[in-house]
C-alpha cells in the first residue's frame, strides 16, 4: 500500500470512528424511577427506545411508598420520570415540590384486599369482619405491610381508619397486634416470603384482589381454580390508582412526556394486567380470559387525592408506628 493510500484510509477509518463516538453520545437516556413490581413486555421497551432514539434507564426504588421517599430525599434528581406512586403519596410528591404536576396522568388500578390460602382454611371458618380479626380464632394468622413504607399497607391503613374512625381505630390495631400479626417492609416479603401459600407460616396477607388470577396465570400446570382467594371485609378494600409524571425541571422533559403517552398507549394498557396484575386505566382495555379468577369487590374506599384522611396520611401513619411498632397504649395516642 502506497504512503497516500495508507493516509486516506486511515483518515477513514478516524472519521468513522468519529461519527461512531458522535452518534453514541446523542443518543439520550431516559431515567424512569418505578416500584419493584414494574414489569413490561422487552419487546415494547425497546420499540419506544427504536422509534424515540434513547436509551430506557429503568431505576427500582423499592416499594412504592419507598419509592416515593427516596424521590422526595434527593429532590427529583435521580430520575426525569416517575411511575407508580399511588392516590395516597401524590400529594406527598406534590407538596415535596419534586414532581412537575400539570404532567401528572393516571395508569392502572388496583383493589388492595386480604387474601387467603384456600388449603390452610380447607374445613375451617373464615373470619367474617375485621372485628373477627382479633380473635383467639385467627391467631398468628395475618400478614400485613408496614404502612411507613408500603404503598398497600398504607392503603390498608386508611381503609381501617375510614371503617372505624379514630380513637376507636387504634385500639383494633393493638388488639391485632396482640394476637400475633406479622409486619414487613412491602408486599414481597409479606406475600412471597411469609405467606403460607409461598412456604410462610401465616394463612392471611395483604395483596391485591387480582392475585388469585395471577395464581393461575404463573402455575406449573393448568388450574381450575385458584389456590388463593379474596377476602372482602366491610371496611378492608382500598381500590388504589398508579400514576406517572415528570420529575420537575427534568432536562428530559420531552421524551419524558413520550414516555407517559406511551405507558397509556393501546399496546402498554393491554399488556400490563398479565405484568403488573393491575388493571389497565383506560376503558375498553381488553383483559386476559385468566381475570376471571380475579373478583371485583362490591365496596371499597376509594378517595381523591385531596381526602382529608390521604392529605393526612404521614400523621396516621405516625399514630400507627406509635401504636403498632411502639407498643405505646393506643387509649394515649394523639
Amino acid at each position: 500500500m502506497s504512503k497516500k493510500s495508507f493516509i486516506r484510509s486511515s483518515l477513514f477509518v478516524s472519521a468513522l470512528m468519529c461519527v461512531a463516538h458522535s452518534s453514541a453520545q446523542a443518543t439520550p437516556t431516559l431515567t424512569v424511577l418505578t416500584h419493584d413490581s414494574f414489569a413490561l413486555d422487552k419487546k415494547l421497551l425497546a420499540d419506544f427506545e427504536t422509534k424515540n432514539l434513547v436509551k430506557l434507564r429503568l431505576v427500582k426504588g423499592g416499594d412504592a411508598a419507598q419509592m416515593v421517599n427516596k424521590l422526595i430525599l434527593s429532590g427529583g434528581n435521580i430520575a426525569d420520570v416517575v411511575y407508580g406512586f399511588d392516590n395516597i403519596l401524590l400529594p406527598r410528591a406534590q407538596k415535596a415540590g419534586v414532581l412537575e404536576n400539570s404532567s401528572v396522568r393516571w395508569v392502572d388500578f388496583g383493589y388492595v384486599a386480604l387474601n387467603f390460602e384456600r388449603a390452610a382454611f380447607k374445613g375451617k371458618k373464615l373470619p367474617g369482619s375485621l372485628e373477627e380479626l382479633t380473635q383467639p380464632a385467627f391467631k398468628d394468622t395475618l400478614v400485613l405491610e408496614n404502612p411507613a413504607t408500603s404503598s398497600p399497607g398504607l392503603a390498608f391503613l386508611l381503609a381501617t381508619v375510614k371503617h372505624f374512625g379514630e380513637p376507636k381505630v387504634w385500639q383494633w390495631w393493638a388488639d391485632l397486634k396482640h394476637n400475633g400479626m406479622k409486619v414487613t417492609q412491602g408486599w414481597t416479603e409479606a406475600y412471597e416470603t411469609q405467606f403460607s401459600r409461598n412456604g410462610g407460616r401465616y394463612s392471611l396477607v395483604l395483596s391485591y384482589s387480582s392475585s388469585p388470577a395471577a395464581e393461575v396465570f404463573y402455575a406449573d400446570k393448568k388450574l381450575e381454580q385458584s389456590p388463593t382467594a379474596n377476602l372482602f371485609l366491610k371496611g378492608s378494600v382500598f381500590k388504589q390508582l398508579e400514576g406517572i409524571a415528570l420529575v420537575k425541571n427534568t432536562p428530559n422533559a420531552a421524551l419524558g412526556r413520550k414516555f407517559i403517552e406511551f405507558m397509556r398507549s393501546g399496546a402498554v394498557q393491554k399488556d400490563i394486567p398479565t405484568q403488573m396484575f393491575v388493571y389497565p386505566i383506560v376503558s375498553g382495555t381488553p383483559l386476559d380470559p385468566v381475570y376471571k379468577f380475579s373478583t371485583v369487590p362490591q365496596s371499597f374506599f376509594s378517595p381523591q387525592p385531596s381526602d382529608p384522611l390521604v392529605l393526612n396520611s404521614s400523621e396516621l401513619v405516625r399514630k400507627w408506628t406509635d401504636v403498632v411498632i411502639k407498643g405505646k397504649n393506643p387509649a394515649e395516642v394523639r
